[in-house]
Formats: C-alpha cells, structure tokens, sequence
C-alpha cells in the first residue's frame, strides 16, 4: 500500500514543481531590458551557474518524492496526453531550457500540461514540471511563458524544496520525530510533503517558497533565459503584467510566489554586464499552440477539486491516455505502472516474506505489540510517517506489499463518532491513495477499546505473476484513543491474503496502549 494519510479534521493535506544554438550575430545596440540601467562592464563571458549547495536529502530522493507526487497529479488534476499540442510544445521548449544547464547541476526534468484556467506552473523536487493551459494562453509571448519555465526550473535547480525540508529537521530535532508519530496529525508521503513546504488546496499544487527562494530562483532563471536565447526581462515583464491585471484575485501563481522585491530592477541589475545577444522573442509555434490551447476545454481549480474527490480526473486521463509513467513522462499505460503513477517492484518469493512462527515483542511508545521474528520494525524518519513492521522483502520505495502499517489521525477534539471518523478516514484514503472499500465496517475490539474494521482493496506495489497489475487486499483497523484515531493497514495481494490474515490477527490481538 502506497504510503499515505491524512489529518482526521480530514481536510487533505497533500500535496501544493531542445537544443538551438545560440544566435551567432549579437547585437551591439543595447535591449529595451537594459536602457536606463547603470552602466557596468560588458563581461567577455556569459553568466555562470552557481553551485546549488547541499541539503540534507539525496538527490535520489529528492528525484523519488517528486515522482511520486506527480502521480498523484494525475490522480487529482486533468493533465493532457503527451499527444496534444500544447504538451509536445511544451516539452520541446522545456527541452530547450535544459540543454542550458550544466550537466552536473541538472535534473532529469519533465514536461507536463494541466487543463486548468487559471495561471499557474510548478515544478517538483527532481524535475517534474505541469503548466496550467491559463499559463500558455495569458503569456503575451513565448519569451514570457520560457521566463515562467525557467523560474520553476530554477527551484529544482537550487534544491529549495529539499532545503526547507533540512531546515524543519534541524529546527524540529531528530531525536523527537519519532516519539511523536502515533500523535501526528499528518503522515506517510502526505506528511512528507509537508516538511518540504508542497501541499495541495483547492487551486491544485502549491510549493511554498520564501523571498529568498524567489530572488534566487529569478537569478538563475534568467541565465538559464539567456542561454537559451530569450530576453532574461521577460521573467519580471510576466509577473509585473500579471501583478497589474490580478486586482483584488491575483492569479495563484502570485501567492505561490511572493514577489522578492524590486525584481524589474534586480533582473535588470544582474543582466546589465552580460554580453549583448539578439534575442528570441516569439515564434510561430508558440503562436500556433497558443490559439489552439484557447479552444481546449479546462477547468477552475474549484471544479478541479471537486472533480478530484469523485475520482473524476483519474478516470479521464485514463481514457484519454494520459497516465504517469514514473521517469518517463505521460504516456500509454504499461503493465509495470501503477494506477498511481508508481513502477512495480520485481515480486519477491512467498518464502521470503511468509512470517515466521515466533512472535516478539515491540515498543512502540503508546503502543506495544508483538510481530513475527523475522518481520522488522522500521519507526518514522520524520513526524508523521508510518510505523512499518514488515518483511525486508516486502517493502519497496513505491510502499508496502506485505506487513502492517500504523498511525494516527490527531482529531483535535471534534464531535464524532468512531464510525464517523472511520468513514471520513475511508474517504480520504480513497480519494490520496486509489483504495476503494469492499465491506462496512463492523465492530472489533482492540485491547479492550470498541474500534472499527474495513476491508479495502487497492493495486499492489508487486506485480502479477504475468507481471501486470494485482489486487491488493488492506485491511484498516481503527480505534479511539485520546483524542486521536489510531489506525493500522495490514497489508497483502489479494490472492496471498488468507496466509497471512492469521497473522495480522495475532497481532492485533497483542496490542496493549
């Protein structure tokens, strides 16, 4: 089961990320972008990137979270097949702004086009990029909407998502995430995104980015503009544009990124020593795609959100062939894909995760609970994750095929009943991680407290013996327990599950608070 959970005030909580050579005659006269600018000495050589500096997450993982995100992208937001015009353009201007990263510094950068009105772009820890069709139609040229990319471009470039996350740990102190798990309020990937400042709201995603962040971001992407050939003013030309025109609604790409102050001028400060170039500013094909993409159907993010809850995009894309292909972009479904966008593992030997006979004991802080030997305990990085006892065997960076997750949603002292909690719980599991009930909850007692029992299904991490897609069966078990919903998913393929439900039940029955 996919790593995910969710708050039980039960609001979502998830998620908020080419080749042309260079003009060989430059021009001698100054740009409209650097008249009135002080004087500075024309350098003999073009800008140099900076060095990203380190943070404390890989870029391995940095590169993993930010697919796993993209597949719930689209699971919650109508995205275009890479056969649609507006997605190819966009891909081979995005192409094109990659080619000018040195190699070292760069990311395995992908292009993507959510059918959405209003003006928006992000782009995800390791490289995965959607604009919003309003973003395409609203640039008054393709300068501006390449200024747009390369500002995204430029977070992934310096890592600020991954750095926000090393800031929250150092602030938070390793030592006490782990202790404070069964209290988190979020958890799993949706935890996880959280810490590096990514959530997802009515409007779709949204990373939060500080002043700082957008200063640095609109520094390197407009030498990321240069070197692709486009006028680096472009950038501020499009924000301050769209800052004029957003009255009391400024478009949502304004509040995703504060302005860092004076950047006309900082923009117009930092380029004035480049050497001078004739720069692209508009093409026909950013022409052409731009016209189409004014008849192409798109949505609020009111109408995305709600079409989100009813599983309505996850759906459409399917039939429209747009689904996530993890490290390759859109494409057609494969047998090796996961509903959620997420590469299947290669299906371990039921002998190595069957669980052993002996049971042992773990403590958990509030909870204890004995496990098979051979099975191991693996306690939360960070505030908010899962508690996993499982087989070595049975996990993958996708999520857990075998074993028992465990958490909780903090409630935060609202009136309900545990199948009212349950329920909502259900829902939110259904809506972030495609797992649908396939019983009503009955009454189970756990440690002496009245909880709730769910069978739910899903589609395994594992594949299939014929290496396409299996059920997965997961069940959820809650109970109340001071002020807070305690949950655990015991985990399995649907075929395999009466093997291990013995098991699952054991522990269960071991459980003391």
């Amino acid at each position: 089961m996919n790593r995910a959970t969710l708050r039980c005030s039960l609001y979502l909580i998830a998620l908020s990320l080419a080749l042309q050579a260079w003009p060989q005659k430059p021009s001698p006269q100054k740009t409209s972008s650097q008249k009135g600018s002080q004087a500075a000495p024309v350098q003999s050589t073009g800008p140099v990137f900076p060095n990203p500096g380190k943070t404390g997450m890989s870029r391995e993982d940095q590169h993993a979270l930010g697919l796993q995100v993209a597949g719930q992208v689209y699971q919650q937001m109508p995205v275009l097949p890479d056969s649609s015009p507006e997605t190819k353009y966009i891909q081979q201007l995005g192409h094109k702004l990659v080619s000018t990263i040195p190699q070292e510094y760069s990311w395995p950068f992908e292009f993507h086009v959510v059918a959405q009105k209003e003006i928006n772009a992000f782009a995800l820890p390791g490289g995965p990029m959607f604009v919003n069709i309003g973003t395409i139609t609203a640039a008054a040229n393709e300068a501006e909407l390449a200024g747009v990319m390369g500002h995204e471009m430029a977070h992934v470039y310096m890592q600020h998502s991954a750095k926000q996350a090393s800031k929250a740990q150092w602030t938070q102190g390793l030592a006490g995430l782990a202790s404070g798990v069964l209290g988190a309020t979020t958890g799993g990937m949706l935890g996880q995104l959280a810490q590096y400042g990514i959530s997802f709201g009515a409007q779709g995603l949204m990373l939060k980015y500080s002043r700082n962040d957008e200063s640095q971001a609109d520094a390197v992407g407009t030498m990321i503009l240069y070197k692709a050939g486009y006028n680096p003013q472009s950038m501020a030309d499009f924000f301050k544009t769209l800052a004029s025109e957003g009255g009391q609604a400024p478009p949502q790409i304004l509040s995703d990124h504060p302005n860092p102050g004076n950047r006309e001028h900082a923009i117009e400060k930092q380029i004035a020593g480049w050497p001078a170039r004739n720069y692209t500013t508009d093409t026909a094909a950013f022409t052409k795609v731009r016209q189409h993409a004014n008849g192409v159907k798109a949505y609020t993010g009111e109408e995305i959100a709600a079409g989100a809850k009813s599983g309505q995009w996850a759906q459409m894309n399917k039939q429209n062939g747009a689904t996530f292909n993890a490290g390759g972009g859109a494409s057609a479904a494969g047998n090796a894909v996961s509903p959620a966008g997420q590469v299947q593992a290669v299906a371990p030997s039921l002998q190595s995760v069957l669980p052993s006979q002996q049971m042992v004991a773990a403590n958990l802080g509030p909870i204890k609970m004995s496990h098979p030997q051979n099975w191991s305990v693996t306690m939360p990085q960070q505030q908010g994750d899962y508690v996993m006892i499982a087989p070595k065997e049975g996990i993958t960076p996708n999520g857990v095929g075998y074993g028992v997750m465990i958490n909780a949603a903090n409630t935060n002292g609202q009136q309900g009943s545990i199948d009212d909690f349950t329920a909502q719980l259900v829902q939110q599991l259904q809506q972030s991680n495609g797992v649908k009930p396939v019983s009503k909850a009955q009454a189970i007692g756990v440690a002496g407290v009245q909880g709730r029992s769910v069978m739910m299904e899903s589609v395994s991490p594992f594949p299939s013996a014929n290496n396409g897609e299996q059920a997965e069966r997961d069940w959820l078990v809650t109970v109340p327990q001071n002020q807070a919903l305690i949950f655990f998913v015991f985990v399995a393929p649907k075929s395999e599950f009466n093997r291990f439900q013995p098991t699952y039940e054991a522990m269960l029955k071991s459980v003391k608070f």
